[in-house]
């Protein structure tokens, strides 16, 4: 829907074109809707806005598609995207310390370094090079 505002001959109109269908536009003057013929058909479609509809779930109500349930272990580092791991450049045992470059992730054709947002010792690698992984996803623990 498109709003408008018009003054004519000192005259103050509210326009809303709801929708365009060929030549015809269905409007709203002032509140008081008109159907419109116009000379030639409009080159853009003005269709009306519906909402969304709700999201697909199973017979048992439960989402079709959910986010991957994180560990809840403390020290996790989380994927910030859903994405593909390109590499991991620590090993079990290693010690980190904050802002050192942990794996790196490749979403929407960017390639992400994924740091460490803390010092500590590498406890365990929940991914391998080239999986793919969800947004909250754990990839690596900390302790």
């Amino acid at each position: 829907m498109k709003d408008y505002k018009f003054t004519i001959n000192g005259n103050k109109y509210n326009v809303s074109i709801n929708s365009i269908d060929g030549n015809i536009a269905n409007v709203e003057v002032n509140g008081t809707p008109y159907k419109v013929e116009m000379d030639r058909p409009a080159t853009k479609q003005i269709i009306p806005l519906t909402r969304p509809q709700k999201a697909p779930v199973t017979p048992s109500g439960e989402p079709v598609v959910s986010r991957p349930q994180s560990s809840g272990q403390p020290g996790a580092i989380r994927s910030p995207l859903p994405g593909l791991i390109l590499s991991i450049d620590v090993k079990v045992g290693d010690t980190v310390k904050r802002g050192q470059k942990l794996a790196v992730l490749e979403a929407m054709k960017m390639e992400n370094s994924i740091l460490s947002d803390r010092d500590g010792v590498i406890k365990e690698i929940k991914v391998n090079k080239g999986d793919s992984v969800l947004e909250g996803a754990d990839l690596v623990i900390i302790g």
